[in-house]
């Protein structure tokens, strides 16, 4: 797709029943979802630790092009709220780096009382970049992030686009500007709601408009019902001309 780089998948390489005839019946999971759509977001890492050797075989079961999105985990999050932990992040980057270069980016999602402090927001992201230097993608939920965008340029973290949104500024690309993350977790019915297909096929439509060369992701986070595998679909068969 020239310089376009487009990557549209789900939370989760699960197959729900109703789409199974999308996929190829042979290999696990993983390697059929990855026969026909371009990237995953890992979200079980946010909850527990995987081993260096599992993420490697991950790896190894999909295409060159195919790019994983990894949580970070909700210890450094939520429970150590971006202090103090510099083994945490050792940790968690000797594991997932066993991707290779099937690692796309990192995405750090923080509770909704975490409230944006320069100080230590800077001194987490010192941290994570003298360790990582690929790319980051960030979901606040305190709208007090809104005052974080020099910040968030100057460390090179992308603020992911979110629906339905959380703060006043996550409804366009916001942060840096080398990545461009959609996160869509289902509305009106967060994590079970499906989105029609003429809303698909527009957010395809401002895709091919404002992609720059740069990677745009779209993620499907409204697995509960079913819904996210169906609407990733929809979204690359509209990216390809299908739709």
């Amino acid at each position: 797709m020239n310089a376009q780089r487009f990557y549209v998948g789900c939370a989760g390489w699960s197959l729900g029943r109703e789409h199974l005839l999308a996929f190829p019946t042979q290999g696990t999971h993983l390697q059929r979802y990855a026969a026909i759509l371009g990237s995953v977001e890992i979200n079980s890492s946010f909850y527990r630790p995987h081993r260096r050797q599992t993420y490697a075989r991950w790896a190894d079961s999909v295409p060159a092009d195919f790019r994983f999105c990894v949580k970070m985990p909700k210890l450094i999050s939520h429970v150590r709220r971006l202090q103090h932990c510099e083994q945490e992040l050792d940790d968690f980057l000797g594991q997932c780096l066993g991707l290779g270069d099937r690692l796309g980016c990192l995405l750090l999602q923080l509770p909704p009382s975490l409230a944006f402090a320069e100080p230590l927001a800077d001194a987490f992201f010192v941290a994570l970049r003298q360790r990582f230097f690929g790319e980051v993608v960030l979901e606040p939920r305190h709208e007090s992030w809104t005052d974080a965008e020099p910040l968030l340029v100057r460390h090179r973290i992308a603020q992911a686009v979110v629906d339905p949104s959380r703060i006043s500024t996550d409804s366009t690309p916001r942060g840096w500007q080398g990545v461009k993350y959609w996160r869509l977790h289902g509305s009106p019915r967060i994590y079970y709601s499906a989105y029609e297909q003429h809303w698909l096929e527009n957010l395809a439509h401002t895709f091919k408009a404002t992609a720059e060369g740069q990677a745009t992701w779209c993620m499907f986070d409204n697995t509960a019902s079913g819904a996210a595998l169906g609407n990733a679909l929809t979204l690359a068969a509209s990216l390809h001309g299908e739709a």
